[in-house]
């Protein structure tokens, strides 16, 4: 086994551009609201730094972008979401500044507050030098695309900011009551209501800087491509997206993560800019963390699909476009 280091193996390896770091400032600030996990019982998964190191020497992971993503860092009480989302971004900046040709880093703002979310964008990026911000679908049931985060889009826009677009669970009293676990459906569904909404009100079209990495190959979202493109016959919503639905969801870059089976590659593809599909695994906040991490590796590189040439895209170059820092 590989030691655990910073340096360079033989042959590059993959880039997985959505991990999850759990700091333990923030597994201490969400123990105080009485959250203790992700959702639906799950505790938060045994992490650390020298860990993921072992992991990913052990299978051959060059390196990650780690991100704190659901449940987020806003549960009602913006002061709170102000005051932590800080000394968040700063934990993630260690993990980043200790071993940086291994990790990269997405940090968190203070969203609904939009002013301090702006101020938060410009230390993370300027001082702390993360590659970007996580946003989720939703805060606190207000979906990506409305109005009043257009202060905040337009910065971004003007930064040419990475957003990575992680779901998040809809708003508490807004998940429908069946027997399976919720996180199955809900966070693939959310992922289609943010895209959904900022298509409706051209957020795609009116910000066109921003880079988006949506998580979990899209969701929902190829499935509903026939109904999503009767938007552009939709009058007051064609006029927002001029150059159509498919050309807007085409800028979008997509990982695999949750999604390494030829049913969803084949939907994927029909929507994605090959180019822009990279590796991801959602680790470790899969359900079965190294085994879904390894199926989806060994999925890439099963699906008949993909090429040598994109296969080694998705593995490693096309995220080199976006992280030209863990190129090596």
């Amino acid at each position: 086994m590989a030691a655990l280091n910073d340096e360079v193996n033989d042959m590059p390896g993959l880039i997985d551009v959505h991990q999850h770091v759990v700091p333990q400032i923030y597994i201490d600030e969400m123990a105080k609201l009485g959250i203790v996990g992700s959702g639906e019982g799950r505790r938060w998964p045994q992490w650390s730094v020298e860990s993921t190191l072992e992991l990913m020497d052990r299978l051959d992971i060059a390196a990650t972008v780690g991100s704190i993503a659901s449940p987020g860092i806003y549960f009602g009480d913006v002061a709170f979401t102000r005051r932590i989302a800080r000394p968040c971004n700063e934990a993630v900046a260690d993990i980043v500044r200790g071993h940086p040709k291994r990790f990269g880093g997405f940090g968190v703002v203070p969203l609904p507050d939009i002013a301090a979310a702006c101020d938060e964008l410009g230390y993370l990026l300027d001082t702390l030098k993360l590659d970007g911000v996580c946003l989720l679908s939703n805060v606190g049931g207000k979906y990506l695309g409305d109005a009043s985060f257009d202060e905040f889009m337009a910065e971004l826009d003007r930064r040419a900011a990475i957003v990575f677009l992680h779901p998040g669970y809809p708003a508490k009293g807004q998940v429908p009551i069946y027997d399976a676990m919720k996180g199955t459906l809900e966070l693939t569904y959310d992922t289609g209501r943010a895209i959904t909404n900022m298509l409706w009100n051209g957020t795609l079209s009116k910000y066109k800087r921003i880079r988006w990495i949506i998580s979990h190959a899209g969701g929902v979202v190829p499935f509903l491509m026939f109904r999503l493109t009767k938007y552009d016959r939709e009058p007051g919503v064609r006029e927002k997206n001029p150059e159509g639905v498919e050309v807007c969801l085409r800028r979008f870059w997509y990982d695999v993560a949750q999604s390494a089976v030829p049913p969803s590659f084949r939907a994927l593809l029909e929507i994605a800019d090959p180019s822009r599909i990279v590796f991801g695994s959602d680790y470790p906040f899969a359900r079965f963390p190294e085994d879904d991490l390894i199926e989806t590796r060994d999925g890439v590189r099963a699906f008949e699909g993909f090429d040598a040439t994109l296969r080694a895209k998705i593995e490693r170059d096309n995220a080199v476009t976006l992280f030209p820092n863990l190129a090596f």
